[in-house]
């Protein structure tokens, strides 16, 4: 092609195709050039699941190859003072200007990790579960401004928004790749092993470096939490959607825990979509929202959230931020520290409970005389 190009020119070239793509024989116009009809293809509520086993695209490789490169003891303990030096003080500039809570505002989230299950007692004597959460060493890594969030899905739809990279839990900067080391220098932080990125009004912006702590929310208040459920692998429709099985007797062969017909025939003759049967059980997003906070550990960053049916297994990550339900939603009265409550500037108790909670350094028993 390439050849005939050079010998008869392009515009000879696109005049062959024209008079190739309407021939004439008996009277009978036929194209060759097959016409596709112009067409959009727009999948409507789809029914795939998300679920990504794999890391996008777009992320930089985190964990590099080690070699053994036969460092001196006193050339690890020079690397190691020097990485301490570097990374000492998370903010390399003045902070920001802090804007002023409101009704509408929306702050930015932490990262917690799930540590357990709890029991707790109200003052009533009623019992409950609760599930411990972990802020464990949280940094504001990236603060991305409306500008830049114009053309995202959240900006469409909420208006103007920004954004806010959160990272949680250090990691050893000689471990990751240089490229990802590249995300955390305008932070100075040192390479986190989550990062989440939460939608926050400009208002709530917070520099890069800023630390994040369990006192960011308030016992009493109520938060949605975000997490990625169990995986449970591949299952039957008895363990992934509830069905009662078949007949233990009565004909039933080696089929007792089978789902059953899927569809008959007729004028349908096909399974429909979205039918109920075996498949990959687990490893979803989910979202509880209208979680009450019951105890906050300001020393450890623990907080005691209400019921013991968080996602995910115990040390798995998981999002928190203030609750969007309208009946549960902050007001003037309770509303907690805005942008953020800064630890390291104001003095706080260790702990904070929740005035229907009954603690366990109070009586319990009393004695009336007659």
């Amino acid at each position: 092609m390439a050849a005939l190009r050079k010998v008869i020119g392009t515009e000879s070239i696109r005049d062959f195709s024209t008079i190739f793509s309407n021939l004439t024989i008996s009277n009978v116009n036929t194209s060759i050039a097959r016409q596709l009809p112009a067409v959009t293809q727009v999948r409507w509520m789809s029914r795939m699941k998300v679920r990504r086993t794999m890391p996008p695209f777009w992320l930089p490789k985190i964990t590099r190859t080690m070699y053994p490169e036969n460092i001196t003891p006193e050339n690890q303990a020079f690397v190691s003072e020097v990485v301490a030096n570097e990374y000492s003080s998370p903010l390399k500039a003045v902070p920001w200007e802090r804007g002023q809570w409101n009704e509408k505002v929306r702050r930015c989230g932490v990262i917690a990790r799930k540590i357990g299950v709890y029991p707790m007692w109200k003052k009533d004597g009623t019992k409950l579960l609760t599930t411990l959460l972990q802020v464990s060493d949280n940094h504001v890594i990236r603060y991305i401004p409306p500008e830049d969030m114009a053309t995202s899905y959240f900006n469409k739809r909420t208006g103007n928004v920004a954004g806010l990279v959160v990272g949680a839990d250090s990691l050893d900067p000689r471990e990751v790749t240089k490229e990802f080391n590249s995300l955390f220098v305008e932070s100075g932080v040192l390479p986190k092993r989550k990062l989440t990125k939460f939608i926050i009004s400009p208002t709530a912006k917070l520099a890069p470096g800023t630390p994040l702590y369990a006192s960011h929310f308030r016992p009493g208040s109520y938060v949605d939490i975000r997490g990625i459920t169990i995986d449970r692998g591949f299952q039957g429709v008895m363990k992934r959607w509830g069905f009662k099985g078949l007949r233990a007797t009565h004909g039933v062969t080696k089929a007792h825990r089978s789902g059953g017909s899927i569809g008959g025939g007729g004028e349908k003759a096909r399974v429909w979509p979205g039918t109920k049967m075996p498949g990959h059980m687990g490893r979803n997003p989910r979202i509880i929202r209208g979680v009450k906070i019951w105890r906050i550990n300001t020393r450890h960053n623990v907080i005691w959230v209400h019921g013991p049916a968080i996602p995910g297994e115990v040390g798995n990550y998981v999002n928190m931020y203030d609750c969007s339900l309208p009946t549960r939603k902050i007001t003037e009265e309770n509303h907690p520290p805005f942008p953020t409550f800064f630890q390291d500037e104001e003095e706080i108790e260790e702990e904070l409970y929740d005035e229907d909670l009954h603690l366990f350094s109070d009586k319990s028993i009393s004695f009336a005389e007659k």
